[in-house]
C-alpha cells in the first residue's frame, strides 16, 4: 500500500543510493587512484576495490529495497570506518581550512551511518523488493 511512510522510505533510499552508487562507479573508473588513496589511510590498496564493490552493490540494494537491512548495516559500518580513517582530524593531524573540511566530511559520514542504521532497524518500507518478498518492512 502506498502511504506517507512508504513514500518517505523510498525517497530516503533513493537519496542514500545517490551517495553510494556514483562513489562505487568512481572507484572503478580510476583503479590506480583508488588503490593509492586507500593505501593513504593505512589499508592495502586493493581494499579500495572492495569498498567500490560494497558501495555499488550496497547502493543498488538500498535503491531497490532488496536485503535492505543487511545492505544498510554493511554500508553503515563502511561509512564509519571510512570516516575515521580518512576524515577524523586527530588521526589526520590537519589544521585550518583542511581541518574544517575534514570535520564536515567526518560529520557527513556519521549522519549517513545514522540514516543507514535507522533503515536497518525499520526496514525498506512498502515500496521495496523486501516488501514484495514478504520480508519484515516496518517503515
Amino acid at each position: 500500500m502506498i502511504n506517507l511512510s512508504s513514500l518517505a522510505a523510498l525517497a530516503g533510499r533513493v537519496l542514500i543510493a545517490l551517495v553510494f552508487i556514483p562513489a562505487g562507479f568512481g572507484k572503478f573508473g580510476d583503479i590506480a587512484g583508488t588503490m593509492a588513496y586507500t593505501a593513504s589511510g593505512g589499508l592495502p590498496g586493493v581494499f579500495g576495490l572492495g569498498a567500490g564493490a560494497l558501495e555499488l552493490l550496497g547502493g543498488l540494494a538500498i535503491l531497490v529495497g532488496w536485503q535492505t537491512r543487511w545492505a544498510a548495516l554493511g554500508l553503515a559500518g563502511f561509512a564509519l570506518l571510512a570516516g575515521y580513517l580518512y576524515h577524523y582530524i586527530p588521526a589526520q593531524g590537519l589544521e585550518g581550512f583542511d581541518a574544517v573540511l575534514q570535520t564536515l566530511m567526518f560529520q557527513k559520514n556519521l549522519a549517513i551511518a545514522g540514516g543507514l542504521l535507522i533503515l536497518a532497524g525499520l526496514g525498506a518500507g512498502g515500496l521495496s523488493l523486501d516488501a514484495r518478498q514478504g520480508r519484515l518492512v516496518a517503515a
